[in-house]
């Protein structure tokens, strides 16, 4: 039987205010809301600093996913929204960080803005457990 659809809770949340779960699980399946530079009290970190923020936004799938009983190991999709992409290599040299073969799919797309005006970068995953 099909384990019924559960949100995952962070304690503190920084994505409370926003009335958004910071994940679902259902069955075996992960499905992260986008993370992005926020700490786990709710403020921006490393505001014009793309390396920061993207090292935070790391830090913080790392922290949904092991809440949910999954890791980084085990993402299967992933989609990263920036509003520079100059920042692209980065982005290439991050997946080499913080993954390994068989890397996950990727989507990668510019955006004009994100939630707020000082993030740079906001990525959503999609793992098993």
């Amino acid at each position: 039987m099909v384990e019924k659809a559960r949100p995952i809770a962070l304690i503190p949340d920084p994505l409370a205010p926003y009335f958004i779960a910071p994940a679902w699980r259902v069955g075996d399946l992960i499905m992260c809301s986008g993370q992005a530079a926020i700490n786990e009290n709710g403020a921006i970190v490393g505001e014009g600093d793309f390396d920061i923020q993207l090292a935070q936004t790391f830090a913080n799938i790392k922290r949904v996913l092991a809440e949910a009983g999954s890791d980084l190991s085990k993402v299967v999709k992933v989609v990263i929204y920036m509003t520079d992409m100059s920042h692209f290599p980065k982005i290439v040299e991050a997946r080499q960080k913080y993954f390994t073969a068989p890397y996950p799919a990727d989507t990668t797309v510019e955006v004009k803005g994100l939630a707020l005006p000082e993030l740079m970068v906001e990525i959503d995953v999609t793992a098993v457990t």
